[in-house]
């Protein structure tokens, strides 16, 4: 059985058990909300892994690293570096994207090596297998989808992004209202492009209740696919989004139906001021389902610091309701990110999943912001660092900058450091009885 099938039967989990614990809740409230579909644990019942998270309603707000290969750059070591760097920034979850090299090969290694949930995008692996065998795109078989998704699940993935919702129709509204920057999904061209020459549905979403079964048995998680994310400001919240959006809603109840879990993958480049409103809409189309959201990044010209455009569109939507973040790097529309772009990526969406667990009233949250503020009064600074999202940045500005006279204080301030000043002073007025 699934998770969510386990807790519909009442049955409290090891994995909702784990949940509850690290998110400081009632096991019976976890088993509730994933009875609902609300909260995904993305948990692959053939290889467990020892972190388990729970993503969704009422729960803090997760991070994803993406990782993987490229046609150009194929390096093992370099993508087991970026794991460790992933999780030791504190990554909830890694996505292995891998479409260069020995992609199985690179794919069982990262999945023996990463102690957190692992995703990937089948279709990659599938349209790369069709092109080594001297075949375009257009000419991949369905069946070999489906083939390289069932292998990927026995295999231990916990969760796939699969682009069900990319259908005729959703094609037909892009081609009528003149996107800018048309389709910038990697996995949604592969289906558009296949779509269109073969002039035949997309069989993720023909054969959806195929993809179902799959996921049944080995209890995988849907990511659904937004395959007509904006890839620019003026194409958000369009017709072809929304069309897309209104399928996958009808989609997350039919995966519900079969006992399977689902989270929902959203935009992309988002003005600001279309953020809340983007994840009311998701929330509203499909239910409640988990919200995965790839930044979304509030300007289209933050090259090169692209996760800072992806850290404020991403506080902006955790605020308003998203559940899951996926990271940018500053390595975003230039170039495969290396070892400490993935680092400063993880980083950046911590600090705004973070900043909207406050805002969002997490007691958990609240507590860590409440322990730095007592660290910076009293002038601890060994504990300022370990309360710090990012400790070891933290460590090297201190260290590398020490004060040479007022060692409580830093090189900012020195000997007129206003805590410091404020704190003596309510001392010596204490020490003579002023009131």
């Amino acid at each position: 059985m699934t998770q969510i099938e386990m807790a519909r039967k009442g049955v409290l989990t090891d994995e909702m058990r784990s949940v509850a614990i690290s998110e400081g809740k009632d096991p019976d409230e976890i088993m509730s909300l994933v009875a609902q579909g609300l909260i995904a644990i993305p948990a692959n019942r053939n290889l467990k892994k020892p972190q388990i998270k729970g993503v969704g309603k009422d729960l803090s707000i997760k991070v994803n690293a993406n990782i993987g290969t490229s046609s150009d750059q194929v390096d093992l070591d370099m993508e087991l570096s970026k794991l460790k760097a992933s999780v030791e920034a504190g990554a909830d979850t890694v996505m292995d994207l891998s479409t260069g090299g020995d992609i199985g090969w690179i794919r069982k290694r990262i999945t023996e090596a990463t102690p957190i949930p692992l995703g990937t995008v089948p279709i990659y692996q599938a349209a790369v297998q069709t092109t080594r065998d001297d075949r375009g795109i257009i000419h991949m078989d369905p069946d070999e989808i489906f083939d390289v998704i069932e292998q990927q699940a026995r295999e231990g993935v916990d969760f796939v992004t699969v682009h069900c919702g990319i259908t005729t129709l959703a094609l037909e509204r892009l081609r009528a209202q003149g996107r800018i920057t048309d389709i910038v999904s990697r996995g949604g061209a592969f289906l558009a492009t296949w779509m269109l020459y073969n002039k035949e549905q997309n069989p993720l979403y023909a054969q959806f209740d195929r993809l179902l079964d799959i996921a049944y048995e080995h209890d995988v998680t849907l990511s659904l696919g937004d395959s007509l994310r904006p890839g620019c400001l003026a194409d958000a919240t369009d017709h072809a989004q929304i069309e897309e959006l209104i399928v996958l809603g009808q989609l997350t109840k039919r995966a519900w139906g079969h006992n399977v879990q689902v989270m929902i993958e959203g935009p992309g480049h988002v003005p600001l001021n279309q953020v809340e409103m983007n994840i009311q809409l998701q929330k509203r189309l499909c239910h409640g389902a988990p919200f995965y959201v790839l930044g979304p990044l509030v300007t289209d010209i933050a090259s090169g610091h692209d996760h800072i455009a992806c850290a404020i569109g991403g506080a902006v939507a955790g605020m308003a309701g998203a559940d899951f973040l996926c990271y940018v790097t500053p390595a975003e529309h230039l170039a495969l990110p290396g070892v400490e772009d993935v680092r400063e990526g993880v980083i950046a969406s911590k600090i705004a999943a973070h900043a909207a667990d406050l805002a969002r009233g997490n007691k958990l949250a609240w507590e860590k912001d409440l322990a730095m503020a007592h660290a910076r009064k009293t002038l601890d600074w060994d504990k300022q660092i370990a309360l710090s999202l990012d400790p070891r940045k933290a460590r090297a500005y201190r260290e590398n900058s020490k004060p040479k006279s007022e060692e409580e204080a830093c090189t900012m301030c020195g000997p007129f450091c206003a805590i410091k000043l404020v704190r003596e002073y309510f001392n010596d007025s204490e020490a003579s009885g002023c009131a």
